[in-house]
């Protein structure tokens, strides 16, 4: 029997048991692809890493990313969240876990190669990474009747000022919803039957909805995330769709050149607040290059005997 070492994080948040929870094992050597998919749907959660050596020396480690039901080359919250807790076990390997400290490294995803920084305290930090793809624009959402029908909302609830329904990616494309009010994205439900029969016509993937916050300065937003057919019915902090929001805010807003930042809350509607920071670089008034940012939390530490 092995014993394989891993490690829980509450990730997009500073409060424990708060967040979005992340499951990381850390000597997944020797598992196959069936077996990481396995012990991904005993953890249940959105994402589990496996943390494997690193393919070039340089580089931190390599990444497999799988969600209850398939691998994914690429995730935010899985990113941060192993980027954090690397980190945390590196410090209090060479300098003693009260120290707080900075490192940078490279980690191995699918996607490629992401650059990492990360600031650490006891127990918790917080890191950023660039976004190794730029988003791409994926063609028109569905009509907004249509999307009221699979959220319980009114066609009017959908879209405001010029944004309306999008697709844009990273990797696999989201279907941006932008909604009229913070009322209209707590009351949204979807209708999962009707998700289906779009998802299988490949009209829609999963769904991000969005709203302005209501917050007094900067730029901001709430958000929730749906993805039934990826095993998450929804997502308290999604931080690749907020990497491809980017390219949401690049098509709907006037965006003029330098640096951006967003902030984006999510999954306030499930009790597990989260907040996401985006910064978008413009150059020339194209997308130069976006980054992710946000905190994790560690909760637990264990063996798995398999």
């Amino acid at each position: 029997m092995t014993q394989r070492r891993f490690a829980t994080l509450d990730v997009f948040t500073e409060e424990p048991l708060a967040g979005n929870p992340l499951a990381v094992v850390l000597d997944a050597e020797g598992l196959d692809d069936a077996a990481m998919q396995t012990i991904a749907r005993e953890f249940n959660l959105s994402e589990t890493v496996f943390v494997l050596p690193p393919e070039q020396p340089r580089h931190r480690a390599r990444l497999r990313i799988f969600t209850p039901l398939s691998e994914l080359p690429f995730a935010g919250h899985p990113t941060i969240g192993t980027a954090v807790l690397l980190a945390l076990r590196d410090r209090a390997t060479h300098r003693g876990e009260n120290q707080a400290d900075a490192t940078a490294f490279g980690l191995e995803e699918t996607i490629g190669v992401v650059p990492c920084v990360v600031e650490t305290g006891k127990g918790m930090g917080r890191a950023r990474f660039k976004v190794p793809s730029l988003p791409v624009f994926a063609g028109e959402g569905l009509e907004a009747s249509t999307l009221a029908s699979m959220l319980g909302l009114k066609p009017e609830d959908i879209g405001y000022f010029r944004h309306k329904a999008s697709r844009h990616g990273t990797g696999e494309p989201f279907t941006f919803v932008p909604l009229a009010s913070r009322e209209a994205l707590d009351r949204a439900k979807l209708d999962t039957a009707a998700f289906d029969r779009a998802h299988e016509a490949g009209k829609t993937g999963a769904l991000y909805l969005y709203t302005p916050d209501p917050a007094p300065t900067g730029r901001r937003y709430q958000a929730r995330m749906f993805a039934p057919h990826r095993g998450i019915p929804e997502d308290p902090a999604t931080g690749s769709a907020a990497a491809a929001f980017a390219g949401v805010l690049m098509q709907f807003e006037r965006l003029g050149d330098g640096a951006h930042d967003v902030i984006i809350r999510q999954g306030y509607a499930m009790g597990r607040p989260s907040e996401i920071g985006l910064q978008v670089m413009v150059e020339g008034g194209t997308l130069r290059s976006a980054e992710i940012s946000g905190a994790a939390v560690l909760i637990s530490e264990g063996k798995l005997l398999v």
